[in-house]
């Protein structure tokens, strides 16, 4: 064995020469991978995708190590070892037995790196706690069917969604929203999954499996975001899959044809070892480490630090999209507003018109008045829309479902069903219209349920939406992020729309739309929006699913608590804050800069060491710089998009 790799002491110097470099190659590499894993375990919240890029960095490193060392050592032994063929086996089988050790090293770094980093950032619970004859026993989250009273004590995870039973505590939901401030729980609360018990025991009764809670499929989205690549990714697969057989033809003919061209047409000595070297330098430069890497790299990094932030990016192709946004259209109910309705008036038909008087806190309604609420709210018992909530919750009574029979609901127009035998019509102007019931306009600004009953116009209930904290300021920071239209879409009546609107800076409203309506209008903006730029649509994902699938971006607020929001949008704003949408923005545009900036460097410095390489002028130490150590740089660069908490 020791004779096989003591070398000829002249050829010890050479074999130095070329493989010194491709050593310090791999160490780089090496170093980097550690670094680099390093650096995104403080990530946690985009956990499963941080350990992902890990792997593939690694695993693609390996891999061009791989080829590009066996390559150089083939080589090596063919040029430095041509005298005799006991120097060809050792030269051979010293660097073969050096890639394979270091291949090797690689390999079990990648193997502990990954698994660590899969142990420390997995955010998945991995036991829920049932009480048994007066015992806790942990048992797995998927064995727990719905209903299950679980209990999760301080300091665990929530595993599965469920409603609170019993016990008061303090939640730490930063690794789902973003938001650093704890929530706090009581009974009859719902509470999600992914969350951290801080304080209290709690007693949770479990409202989903755990396949379907919410933390099992943030982190099935997450685990599949890599599969959507951007236009920029696309890119360089393309590029790279004409470019890699490219070089490699180019430095095949770099070795053989300018030694051929000497000694036969020049008459000079063909410099076989000089030219050699060369190719084998111009073969390391060439290697397209840099783009492969550092582009997929730097669309993670901004998923990331988005996710850091609470907006949830499902593919690089969409963070790729919302950097280009000049056109947001908004949904109004639970997007601008928060989605909470209070009656704020009950208007019967003795009330004059124009004088229709506005309530606030606990009004007492006269016995007309309870009649017509008492009917919208058992009218409205079967449906969950807030509107409908908020009827039923101003009524304040339970509601004898058993005295309501022959309910249908007209999408946009309200619900007609039959009451102790009175068949009531409630819903909006379009359902009286269609009922052919004359009815009376109210004075006040509003959602109005109208009312009629046996076919008899009885008055109308003054239902009122809250505009969100932030709503105004979230549009301010969308125009100064660049976005040039500002829409609101809603199927509300059209004062209510022109007043919230107005109140948050919106001048583009289209009130009264049915959901086939706003798929219109959406088409109408499509086609009239600047060139290069993409649609967003905002919206809470129940409604809007036509919307949120036809436009460029689509945009879920709240998401965790609708099921429909994570499956249609494209990207998922963690809690109903509307000023992450400009920041997702910034993340978004950031992260685009680093990947052109990426691009360029990577492609114009590899550009000109080639060409220094063929003219004699770069040796193999600078092919290395212009192989690892502009990867280097990509690679921290690319990282520069995960941090956006000052954007």
């Amino acid at each position: 064995m020791y004779r096989l790799f003591r070398a000829p002491r002249g050829l010890r110097g050479k074999l130095f020469k070329l493989t010194g470099p491709i050593f310090l190659e791999t160490l780089l590499m090496l170093t980097l991978g550690v670094v680099d894993t390093l650096m995104l375990s403080h990530h946690s919240d985009n956990a499963v995708a941080a350990v992902g890029v890990v792997n593939q960095l690694l695993n693609m490193v390996f891999l061009l190590f791989n080829i590009t060392t066996t390559g150089t050592s083939v080589m090596c032994a063919l040029y430095f070892g041509a005298k005799d063929n006991k120097s060809f086996i050792q030269v051979l089988g010293t660097s073969l037995l050096f890639n394979a050790g270091v291949g090797c090293l690689i390999s079990l770094m990648l193997f502990l790196f990954g698994r660590e980093m899969l142990v420390l950032m997995d955010i998945r619970p991995d036991y829920a706690n049932i009480e048994t004859d007066g015992q806790i026993e942990k048992v797995d989250p998927d064995e727990v069917e719905i209903g299950t009273v679980i209990i999760v004590q301080p300091g665990e995870k929530v595993p599965i969604d469920g409603v609170v039973v019993e016990g008061h505590s303090s939640l730490n939901t930063s690794a789902l929203t973003g938001e650093s401030v704890p929530r706090e729980v009581a009974v009859g609360e719902e509470i999600i999954s992914g969350c951290i018990n801080i304080s209290g025991l709690l007693k949770i009764r479990t409202t989903k499996e755990f396949g379907e809670s919410t933390v099992s499929k943030i982190l099935d989205l997450v685990e599949n975001a890599s599969s959507k690549k951007s236009r920029s990714e696309n890119f360089i697969s393309r590029f790279a899959h004409y470019y890699t057989p490219a070089v490699c033809y180019g430095a095949l003919a770099l070795a053989i044809l300018p030694p051929l061209v000497r000694m036969l047409f020049m008459g000079l000595p063909a410099d076989w070892g000089i030219w050699i070297y060369r190719a084998l330098t111009f073969l390391v430069i060439s290697c397209p480490c840099a783009l492969v890497i550092s582009i997929p790299l730097s669309f993670f990094a901004g998923i990331g630090g988005a996710s850091a932030e609470g907006v949830l990016v499902k593919g690089s192709n969409y963070l790729e999209a919302l950097a280009g946004t000049r056109t947001v259209v908004f949904d109004k109910t639970g997007t601008i507003t928060q989605g909470v309705f209070e009656v704020c008036g009950i208007h019967g038909t003795n009330c004059a018109s124009g004088s229709c008087p506005v309530v606030s806190g606990h009004p007492v309604y006269t016995k007309e008045e309870e009649q017509l609420l008492e009917y919208a709210a058992l009218a409205e018992c079967h449906s969950t829309h807030p509107i409908s909530v908020s009827l039923q919750k101003a009524y304040g009574r339970k509601l004898d479902v058993d005295r309501v029979t022959d309910v249908q609901e007209i999408g946009g127009h309200g619900v007609i069903a039959t009451v102790d035998g009175h068949r009531v019509a409630a819903g909006n102007d379009k359902l009286m219209k269609k009922e052919k019931i004359a009815y009376r306009n109210c004075s006040c600004t509003g959602t109005i349920v109208h009312l009629a009953v046996d076919g008899a116009y009885a008055g109308h209930i003054l239902i009122s939406d809250m505009i969100k904290p932030n709503a105004a300021a979230a549009m301010q920071a969308l125009k100064n992020s660049g976005v040039h239209r500002l829409v609101m879409l809603t199927g509300d009546d059209d004062r209510v729309a022109q007043q919230v609107a107005g109140e948050v800076g919106i001048t583009e409203v289209h009130s009264q739309l049915l959901p086939a309506d706003k798929v219109s209008e959406v088409e109408k903006l499509l086609q009239t929006r600047e060139e290069k730029s993409t649609v967003a649509f905002v919206g809470d994902g129940i409604n809007d699913a036509p919307v949120l699938s036809r436009v460029d971006v689509g945009i879920a607020m709240g998401a965790l608590g609708s099921d429909a929001a994570i499956e249609a949008a494209d990207v998922v704003l963690m809690d109903d804050d509307p000023l992450k949408i400009a920041k997702a923005i910034r993340i978004a545009r950031k992260c685009l800069r680093i990947v052109y900036e990426n691009i360029c460097f990577a492609i114009g410095i590899k550009l000109l060491c080639l060409f220094l390489v063929t003219i004699g002028i770069a040796n193999m130490w600078m092919g290395i710089f212009a192989d690892v150590g502009v990867m280097v740089i990509a690679v921290l660069n690319a990282i520069r998009a995960l941090f956006v908490k000052k954007l």
